[in-house]
């Protein structure tokens, strides 16, 4: 995947922070922008396998809850003082669970769910477009679902969360978008433990598909890569999707 291509140079150098990098999409865009040439800070929660991708790609690892504020602020003004700028965040953060019905869901534990997938992107576009904005630019990314567009059994906090991240970026472009690049992808169905957790609930329709059907995470690894360039520009405001033949021809994924 990683071969020279027109966007390759779109981070090298550049002071790039990931959340929610320890697995799944966040640890394949880890790898993927570290071999761009991108100075790296993770933020997450403190684990082994947050400090094995660090250790893979050179990261800094923050040790970070996207659901506290406070948190959040401190991991970005951490990749400030450390590189004297933040020229990309990626908000990839997220939890698919509970998977429940609105009727037997916990109530706390839903509330997580919007803490992370809605409240964690606000935290961090909060944190971060000030700090762009000065700096006169910066890009920021959300890792989103076409879960936004469609209600699902037994995710109304993932759909709902997903949707509300859809409109933040909406919100932030509008708000900023002369200055800051604010871009969501929606990778489509991706083989990560996510989608492990999926296929043991047995939980409507995505449950059921075969795991073949399953996009590999260095697929929205590379869209996302794609996305600090100017290349992606007409979708500024908006959400590439990976399901799109035409995006993933444009990206080297299908021939």
């Amino acid at each position: 995947m990683n071969q020279p291509n027109p966007w390759a140079d779109a981070v090298a150098g550049k002071s790039v922070l990931i959340t929610g990098a320890s697995r799944g999409i966040g640890a394949a865009a880890a790898l993927r922008f570290a071999a761009a040439g991108a100075h790296l800070a993770l933020a997450g929660r403190d684990s082994a396998a947050l400090r094995a991708v660090a250790a893979r790609t050179g990261a800094r690892v923050i040790p970070c809850d996207v659901a506290d504020a406070a948190q959040v602020d401190a991991a970005v003004r951490a990749v400030v003082a450390g590189h004297g700028r933040l020229d990309v965040l990626i908000n990839n953060a997220g939890l698919i669970d509970p998977i429940a019905l609105i009727s037997a869901a916990d109530p706390a534990d839903w509330g997580r769910q919007i803490d992370v997938n809605l409240k964690g992107v606000f935290h961090g576009m909060h944190a971060a477009l000030p700090v762009m904005q000065r700096q006169g630019g910066g890009t920021i990314l959300t890792v989103g679902s076409g879960a936004a567009y469609n209600p699902l059994e037994g995710w109304s906090g993932y759909c709902a969360s997903k949707a509300g991240a859809m409109m933040l970026t909406r919100a932030a472009h509008l708000e900023a978008g002369r200055v800051v690049r604010v871009l969501s992808l929606s990778p489509g169905t991706v083989a990560t433990d996510m989608q492990r957790a999926i296929k043991e609930s047995g939980v409507n329709a995505v449950s059921q598909l075969d795991w073949s059907v399953h996009i590999p995470a260095e697929w929205p690894a590379e869209a996302l890569l794609w996305m600090c360039s100017p290349d992606s520009d007409s979708f500024r405001g908006g959400e590439v999707s990976l399901r799109d033949e035409g995006i993933r021809r444009k990206l080297g994924l299908i021939p």
